[in-house]
């Protein structure tokens, strides 16, 4: 399932700009194709970056991630061309430094993430769950590494 739609590019570009990005035979009308292609391409690199952090294809869009579809959509369709106006280069600029901060921890998409208590083994810092220790408890038993 894509993340974003050619009506959601629609909204951002008019149609006419739309044909002149796409229509690479003359024949007047979006080539649906290159926009399939390009939202799909922008999919790819959007999974790219979000896998780190969740389960990817997202299957519940988050609006973000449309969002960044479409703005980096966009600035492929342009890329096929004379390559993007200044406007959509920052744009495409900001979407890729939103998904370095996703794939690095720094920025999140809200709750979409994966719960990460998979049941396995989890670290505590308090005293009483330690395993070994140095020295001897209150109750005079020795610790494990006392010998090292």
């Amino acid at each position: 399932m894509a993340y974003s739609a050619q009506t959601d590019i629609l909204e951002q570009l008019d149609e006419d700009i739309l044909i002149q990005l796409t229509d690479d035979v003359d024949a007047g009308v979006v080539d649906d194709d290159a926009v399939t292609r390009a939202i799909a391409d922008a999919d790819s690199e959007i999974d790219s970056y979000c896998g780190a952090h969740y389960e990817v294809p997202f299957s519940d869009v988050p609006a973000m991630v449309r969002k960044l579809s479409v703005d980096i959509s966009i600035y492929n369709l342009y890329a096929r061309r004379k390559g993007a106006p200044e406007d959509r280069k920052q744009r495409y600029d900001s979407a890729i430094r939103f998904l370095r901060d996703i794939s690095t921890g720094k920025a999140s998409l809200g709750s979409t993430a994966p719960d990460d208590s998979d049941g396995g083994p989890e670290a505590t810092t308090k005293k009483s769950d330690r395993k070994f220790s140095l020295g001897r408890d209150s109750d005079n038993s020795s610790g494990t590494l006392d010998n090292y």
